[in-house]
């Protein structure tokens, strides 16, 4: 069985388990723990969570990351100057994190979010040098009632992540899912 096969069985095994209504934002915070050579391999199976989802009882909705970056970028007054001068970018990133958190807000409403809905977030590798996923899941995480499910392209190991393996890790306490730790 692939790896991506079996974290999708992991993760059905873990929605499956009854939701705590009264859980902290930060508890109701998953991260499904792949390694980034696998992104492509998962993104084809995205399909299969939201099946899972949906036969234990769930709602499912999915955010993109992906694009969110270069669609923040070419709204921006001094886009062409930023293209010449990149180091300029550093100041606006808490500009950025603000849109992801607007457009996240607008998705939300979009698709009428509530406790009986996973949200997922692909994506999240595109941060990479611009934002911490940290600091994009505890603005985020508070905004859905239900299950927050970060698909999360990197490392996990005593509660420490590691985007792509590149950054110094951080310490958080999502529940992670991995293809190689059964629930």
């Amino acid at each position: 069985m692939s790896k991506v096969k079996r974290l999708v069985t992991s993760y059905g095994k873990y929605i499956a388990i009854p939701w705590r209504a009264d859980a902290a934002a930060a508890q109701r915070v998953i991260f499904c723990v792949y390694n980034e050579s696998d992104e492509l391999r998962l993104r084809s199976k995205i399909d299969e969570f939201e099946i899972a989802t949906k036969q234990n009882g769930h709602n499912w909705a999915i955010f993109n990351l992906t694009d969110t970056f270069a669609q923040w970028l070419t709204i921006q007054k001094y886009a062409q100057s930023y293209f010449k001068k990149p180091n300029l970018l550093a100041n606006l990133y808490p500009k950025y994190l603000e849109y992801i958190i607007t457009q996240f807000s607008e998705f939300l409403e979009q698709h009428q979010a509530d406790e009986t809905y996973v949200v997922a977030v692909k994506g999240v590798g595109s941060l990479f040098g611009f934002l911490k996923v940290k600091e994009v899941v505890e603005k985020l995480a508070p905004m859905v009632p239900g299950r927050l499910l970060v698909f999360f392209p990197g490392s996990h190991e005593n509660n420490n992540y590691r985007l792509l393996d590149g950054y110094d890790g951080w310490n958080y306490l999502a529940v992670p899912i991995t293809a190689d730790k059964d629930i």
